[in-house]
C-alpha cells in the first residue's frame, strides 16, 4: 500500500475522473435506490427477506439488486475499477481482497440498515465510497427515503444536499452522545471492549444505521460512534464523511481507522480531535 500524494499519477487521474463524473456517480446511486430500492420500501413480500449470519442479519432482493445495479453502473463509469458490494462479499468472501489491491475500488452497502429498510423504519441508506491503495477518495451517503444525499471528495469538504457540513465541537460540560455497535449484533468480548463508555459524562446508545451515524458525527448532531467491526461498506463513506467535515478517527490503540483493515477494535468516529482521543482513551481502559 502506498502513502497519499496529491501528485501520484494515479490519484491525480482519480482526482481528474471525480471532477468529471461526481455527478455521473450521485446519478447512478439515486438511479440504483429508485429502480430497486424504494418500490421494496414497506412492499416487502415475505419471500424477498432471507437471513445471513442470524435472525438479525438479513438480506433483501433489494439489498441484492442495488447491489447489482451499483456494480454495473459504477464499472461502466470508472473503466479498470472494481466493486467490492456487501452482498458480494458475502457470497464469495475472497471479493474483500480487492480494497487492498492496486485497482481504484468502489465501496458498496445497497441498504444500510437492513432491518430498518425491512421494519419499514426510514433509517436506511445507500453507501458508496472510491478509495486506492487504501486511501479514500470520495463518497456518497444516500437516504433515498429522507431524499437526502451526502457527499465528500478527500480535500474539498463534506457537503448534505449542497450544503457544508462542519461537524463542530461538543459544547462543554454536556455528556458525549456516542452511538455504539448495536448489542444484536456484538458478542460477549465486543460489549467488554464497549463498556468503558457506560461511566459519567458519556450517554451512549445503540446505533441504527452505521452510514447514517456517521452523517450525525458531520452535522454535529452526535458526538462520536464506538463501532467494533471493520467492514468496510459500513465504514467508508463515513469515514471520509466525518474527516472532510472536520471531525477525526481513531482506534482504541490511537491510530487511525484503516479501510484496508487489520484495526485494533474498537474505534470511533468524532466530531473533533479531542473527543476522538477522549473516546479512544476510554475505549483502552
Amino acid at each position: 500500500m502506498i502513502g497519499y500524494n496529491e501528485t501520484n499519477d494515479e490519484f491525480l487521474a482519480l482526482h481528474s475522473f471525480l471532477a468529471q463524473h461526481s455527478a455521473d456517480v450521485e446519478e447512478a446511486v439515486r438511479k440504483a435506490a429508485a429502480a430497486e430500492i424504494m418500490p421494496r420500501f414497506r412492499q416487502l413480500g415475505l419471500h424477498e427477506v432471507d437471513q445471513k449470519s442470524g435472525p438479525h442479519d438479513l438480506v433483501t432482493d433489494a439489498d441484492r439488486l442495488a447491489e447489482q445495479h451499483l456494480t454495473e453502473a459504477l464499472g461502466a463509469l470508472l473503466p479498470g475499477s472494481v466493486v467490492v458490494g456487501e452482498e458480494a462479499v458475502h457470497a464469495n468472501p475472497a471479493t474483500y481482497d480487492a480494497i487492498r489491491g492496486d485497482a481504484p475500488v468502489w465501496i458498496v452497502d445497497p441498504v444500510d440498515g437492513t432491518r430498518q429498510f425491512v421494519h419499514g423504519d426510514d433509517g436506511f441508506c445507500t453507501l458508496v465510497a472510491l478509495a486506492q491503495h487504501g486511501v479514500l477518495l470520495a463518497s456518497w451517503t444516500y437516504a433515498a427515503a429522507r431524499d437526502q444525499l451526502a457527499t465528500a471528495v478527500r480535500g474539498q469538504g463534506a457537503f448534505l444536499d449542497g450544503e457544508r457540513l462542519l461537524s463542530g465541537a461538543p459544547e462543554p460540560g454536556r455528556d458525549l452522545e456516542v452511538a455504539t455497535s448495536h448489542p444484536d449484533y456484538t458478542t460477549d468480548d465486543e460489549k467488554r471492549a464497549l463498556r468503558p463508555l457506560w461511566t459519567d459524562g458519556v450517554a451512549p446508545r445503540a446505533c441504527g444505521s452505521a452510514g447514517l451515524e456517521y452523517l450525525a458525527v458531520a452535522r454535529g448532531e452526535l458526538d462520536a460512534t464506538a463501532f467494533s467491526w471493520e467492514a468496510a461498506w459500513d465504514h467508508a463513506a463515513g469515514i471520509l464523511l466525518v474527516e472532510e467535515a472536520g471531525g477525526a478517527h481513531l482506534t482504541h490503540t490511537g491510530e487511525p481507522f484503516r479501510i484496508t483493515g487489520r484495526n485494533a477494535l474498537p474505534f470511533t468516529a468524532a466530531r473533533d480531535a479531542a473527543t476522538a482521543r477522549r473516546v479512544a482513551g476510554l475505549l483502552r481502559q
